[in-house]
């Protein structure tokens, strides 16, 4: 117990003086991959070590290759800090060390997870009854819903997967957009649908999913069909005109599952529920609450209407598993896992309501003002219409922009990474940090606008 404590007390001062460098410190990391393998490499130790100077060593050597994410200025592709209440949750759920599946193995656990679900439905403006999976993220809770979808639209067609498996199955249509996220394709792969069998439908300038060209895609479709659509395209932040497309797709027999990795939490806010109009009307939601509501990793949601899809989907069996109606493990692909939602239940608690909306308004109110900024400095294009958290700008060449990407991560006082739109290399800005500041915004504006002269 009492190497428990001191590696306790080691790790606790480890973690505060890490956090104290963000102003400071580089966003990006100052060692590479090599350099972090050099460090604690070689090989296994003869002999052991005590845990407190073992975590002392490991705080130690990891510094120069950890990115300053919990800062202000972590502007890379859509990774989100972590609320106060949220980080000491986290500590708190490996020090109960809840393997938290079942809620007769652990109540307290599961009761938390249940409740935080309830209150993202309700904050979401989701269906009530809908099922809610902790999972790791977003590739997984879109892996999560799509099995439920796969499940549900083959035994429309009279087709009982976990009988018959997906041999000799009717053939499934997956309908995407031009611009979906890749976990999307990934997940397709997981579950056994091929490039062969997805249907890519146009998008407009800002990635939204064209209603006409969704028309024409169905027109004709028969047997099992899912549709899925996007809340928050991942370069310029748009969202698909939900009261238009799922009706088409509705008027088809599809399932329709939403993409929301951080576009799902504009539903809770006043002045941006207006993106999500309709979108309440699908069948299954995927998002990530490591990115908008700024839990630690890993802390995906698999949300699905109707809970027994998702049930057909993951429930297993085994002579020692005790079932208790609708626990943890029949709502996603793990058994064995971490109370990964407690620290979602304490980001709400801490911030309410009000605090939620008032988060995904500053993280929008941070992105129009990061893009006015940037279109004062001569030689650079913002080309996105900000809608929410996503900021898209170039130079005026692919190799200046891209110049101008590794200029900033060296340069250190900001991070923002690199992507292709439409054909040509973009710089990508993501608002996903409660602990943005004005000023951060300002510092980062006046670096690229030296890096730029």
């Amino acid at each position: 117990m009492d190497d428990r404590a001191r590696a306790l007390d080691a790790a606790q001062r480890s973690a505060t003086e890490f956090l104290g460098t963000l102003d400071a410190r580089p966003v990006w990391p100052r060692a590479d991959l090599d350099e972090m393998i050099a460090a604690f490499g070689g090989p296994v130790p003869e002999t052991g070590a005590d845990p407190a100077d073992v975590i002392e060593e490991l705080a130690r050597l990891a510094d120069p290759g950890l990115v300053a994410i919990p800062g202000g200025r972590f502007f890379g592709f859509v990774i989100g800090a972590t609320q106060p209440a949220a980080l000491a949750a986290d500590w708190l759920v490996s020090a109960w060390d809840q393997n938290s599946g079942s809620s007769l193995l652990t109540p307290a656990t599961v009761a938390i997870e249940r409740v935080a679900g309830k209150w993202m439905l309700e904050l979401l403006d989701l269906p009530a009854d809908a099922s809610v999976g902790f999972v790791t993220g977003g590739q997984i809770a879109n892996f999560s819903c799509l099995a439920a979808a796969r499940t549900k639209v083959l035994a429309r067609a009279g087709w009982n997967l976990a009988e018959n498996g997906m041999r000799s199955a009717p053939p499934l249509r997956l309908v995407i957009g031009a611009d979906r996220h890749g976990s999307i394709d990934r997940a397709a792969r997981y579950l056994g649908i091929g490039r062969a069998q997805m249907t890519v439908v146009d998008a407009d300038d800002q990635g939204r999913m064209l209603p006409e060209a969704l028309s024409a895609a169905l027109e004709g479709q028969e047997g099992p069909l899912i549709v899925c659509l996007q809340a928050g395209e991942v370069h310029t932040g748009a969202f698909d005109d939900f009261e238009r497309l799922i009706p088409i797709a509705r008027s088809h027999g599809a399932w329709v599952h939403v993409d929301g990795a951080f576009g799902l939490w504009a539903a809770a806010s006043d002045d941006l529920r207006s993106l999500t109009a309709g979108m309440a009307d699908a069948d299954s939601w995927a998002t990530d609450a490591h990115k908008t509501l700024n839990v630690p990793y890993d802390c995906g949601m698999a949300i699905v209407r109707d809970p027994a899809h998702s049930i057909a989907a993951f429930r297993t069996g085994g002579d020692y598993l005790i079932y208790s109606g609708l626990d943890p493990w029949d709502v996603t692909p793990e058994l064995s896992r971490r109370a990964r939602g407690v620290p979602a239940w304490a980001a709400i608690r801490s911030l309410g309501r009000t605090g939620v909306a008032q988060l995904v308004d500053r993280l929008h109110a941070h992105a129009l003002t990061m893009a006015e900024g940037l279109a004062t400095i001569p030689g650079v294009e913002v080309l996105n219409d900000v809608v929410y958290t996503q900021v898209m700008f170039r130079l005026g060449t692919d190799q200046a922009t891209r110049d101008l990407g590794g200029a900033i991560l060296a340069e250190g006082t900001s991070a923002m990474t690199g992507a292709e739109w439409r054909g040509r290399a973009v710089l990508r800005c993501s608002m996903s940090s409660w602990a943005t500041t004005d000023d951060d915004i300002a510092r980062a504006v006046e670096a690229i606008r030296r890096l730029v002269a």
